[in-house]
């Protein structure tokens, strides 16, 4: 896989000349939004095909399939455009590229359950697991419910294994401290949850839980590890995976009402898997930088691979990005959360260059809008993607869970393609 950075003056057919491969070709393995108006900076993914197949009258996905021993999936995979329209006669099928994956791996990806069905078809095919957000809490230890039927029924015709996802959300849509506190402080409410929980899986057909409480209490921090021991030790009985979600930090005693009830140790000891939230760096009301800069992400990843093994933990990685309009005010300003194809619709709008920092490993640029307000824009690009993916492979990661899969972001799938192969697991 090469990744070439456009350069002023470059058209998609001239890159297509110069890596000899059609135009035609790049755009449907890269899905460009604008790929007849370049940005400088952008970034165009160059994968070479290994094997192809030109498709004929009556071909469709199963008998190619059949025809070179490989996957529906995999052709979903290799040829992303087959998500937006039928295949016609003539098209060319990549059902191999010269690039050898690296290694293999688990992913999981979070939706929302408002999240568009014709997209969400797109994504399930490089999904171990989908996560839809999310299911609430009671004060009686009931469950807030979310619309997610047609999400696990997709799910499961494309072979992934959709999660259940519980949070401290209240019934205001709050992540609430004190409702944790009431649970984890009440065996009985505990109890009663967990058998809330049990019926769901069971009755909606999930594959496990991906447990999010945030902002726990520090007087309730070994509390919660010994519910999510107990929760586990359940689910587990009844071949149901728990995941559990875990605030980026550095440091054993690090401070902050994020941190401060999420013991690493623990929580990595009580759960099948630990989901590393690596992200928000950059976020709405904070100054303009890096959603995720490599270098604060590996801060994190080097703590948490002395507390959980390697082997069960998910690296969080973001799919959005944001812009600031400046000069940035502390307590004033808020940034706007945008999808990383709207991030390079923007500069292509504006005629701004990206650019991209090394130390951060990500792109970002500036411009002026139509008010004169001056504005900057940190996002994700290919480059960035293939940085944070490879280290899943360094470190020995189980995988990576993507926050969120609702927006498109096209150049990661097929990143995330040619660097690993993406296993599935059975479903019941």
């Amino acid at each position: 896989m090469i990744i070439h950075v456009v350069k002023p003056g470059e058209t998609l057919f001239s890159i297509s000349e110069e890596y000899n491969l059609s135009g035609e070709y790049i755009q449907n393995i890269n899905q460009l939004p604008n790929p007849n108006n370049l940005v400088v900076g952008q970034t165009i993914i160059i994968a070479r095909p290994n094997i192809v197949h030109v498709v004929k009258h009556g071909d469709d996905l199963w008998s190619i399939s059949k025809t070179y021993n490989v996957s529906v999936t995999t052709l979903l995979r290799n040829n992303p455009y087959l998500s937006s329209r039928l295949m016609v006669t003539g098209d060319i099928i990549v059902i191999e590229f010269e690039d050898v994956p690296i290694g293999t791996t688990k992913v999981n990806g979070y939706v929302y359950s408002n999240v568009n069905q014709t997209y969400l078809k797109s994504v399930l095919p490089y999904l171990t697991y989908v996560t839809i957000f999310t299911y609430g809490i009671n004060d009686d230890g009931t469950l807030i419910g979310t619309d997610d039927t047609d999400i696990i029924s997709a799910a499961k015709l494309m072979g992934t294994a959709p999660l259940m996802h519980l949070s401290t959300l209240d019934k205001n849509g709050i992540f609430s401290s004190d409702l944790a506190s009431l649970i984890l402080n009440s065996y009985e409410l505990q109890d009663i949850l967990i058998e809330n929980i049990l019926i769901t899986l069971e009755t909606k057909g999930y594959h496990g839980l991906d447990i999010d409480f945030e902002f726990v209490p520090a007087s309730d921090r070994q509390n919660y590890v010994n519910f999510v021991a107990k929760l586990t030790n359940r689910l587990n009985i009844r071949g149901y995976i728990v995941i559990a979600a875990l605030a980026p930090k550095t440091s054993s005693n690090q401070q902050g009402p994020s941190y401060v009830g999420h013991d690493y140790l623990g929580i990595g000891a009580a759960a099948n898997y630990s989901f590393v939230m690596t992200y928000e760096w950059g976020y709405t009301y904070g100054p303009p930088m890096a959603v995720a800069p490599i270098n604060k992400v590996r801060e994190v990843l080097d703590y948490a691979i002395t507390e959980i093994p390697a082997d069960q933990i998910l690296m969080g990685v973001p799919t959005y990005g944001y812009l600031w309009t400046l000069p940035y005010v502390k307590g004033e300003s808020k940034a706007t959360s945008l999808s990383n194809v709207m991030a390079v619709e923007i500069a292509a709008e504006y005629g701004a260059q990206i650019e991209y920092d090394e130390t951060a490993q990500s792109p970002f640029y500036n411009f002026t809008d139509v008010n004169g307000t001056f504005c900057e824009v940190w996002f994700e690009d290919a480059r960035s993607i293939e940085a944070k993916l490879k280290l899943i492979d360094e470190y020995g990661f189980a995988g990576a869970g993507y926050w969120n899969m609702d927006r498109p972001f096209p150049q990661n799938l097929m990143v995330l393609n040619l660097l690993y192969k993406i296993l599935q697991v059975p479903l019941a």
